[in-house]
């Protein structure tokens, strides 16, 4: 079976879901849905892990907490997903050192239905493929990447994809921001 990701100027599924955002004692857990981005008419970075408990997810986790700053200059939210449980969400956000203040909720799609309409679903384990999608204010997919599994993905590649997506311009092969832009006239 193969996975059909969701492409480029689809529209980003509905959801609601629990997320973990914060370990403050009786705040822990939030209902998040598109809302969350749309409302205020903001980007979103939705980034996918495979498992909570694992090697290579952390240290992305971790760098995009450290960016968090750069995203939300950018009018972007950043939300963290993988297919486990808010409450093994935050038991791995209380026992691991990198991961106890991250500033992004943390998407728990148990049912898997969210992970399965964005086609990033894994076949035989059912956990979800490290992918990246980002979401321009009017709920369109505008970018998309997917990772195998033993593979960690680079933020500032994500940021610097954001930063041209948000110029509404032509950008060269290895822009950055900052630099010209084309101009056909």
């Amino acid at each position: 079976m193969s996975n059909r990701i969701l492409g480029l100027g689809a529209e980003f599924p509905a959801f609601e879901k629990t997320a973990v955002v914060s370990r403050e004692k009786g705040q822990e857990f939030q209902t998040i849905s598109n809302d969350i981005h749309t409302a205020d008419g903001k980007w979103m970075v939705m980034f996918w892990w495979p498992k909570d408990f694992t090697f290579v997810c952390p240290t992305e986790i971790a760098e995009f907490n450290k960016n968090a700053g750069e995203f939300a200059d950018r009018d972007t939210v950043l939300v963290g997903a993988s297919t486990d449980s808010e409450f093994v969400h935050l038991a791995w956000r209380n026992n691991h050192e990198d991961l106890r203040d991250l500033k992004f909720p943390m998407l728990a799609d148990t049912s898997k239905s969210l992970a399965e309409e964005l086609g990033i679903l894994e076949a035989t384990e059912k956990i979800a493929y490290r992918a990246t999608f980002i979401i321009d204010p009017q709920g369109i997919v505008r970018w998309v990447s997917a990772y195998d599994l033993s593979v960690g993905r680079n933020v500032e590649e994500v940021l610097r994809v954001l930063d041209a997506l948000q110029t509404d311009e032509l950008c060269p092969c290895n822009w950055e921001k900052g630099e010209e832009t084309l101009n056909l006239n």
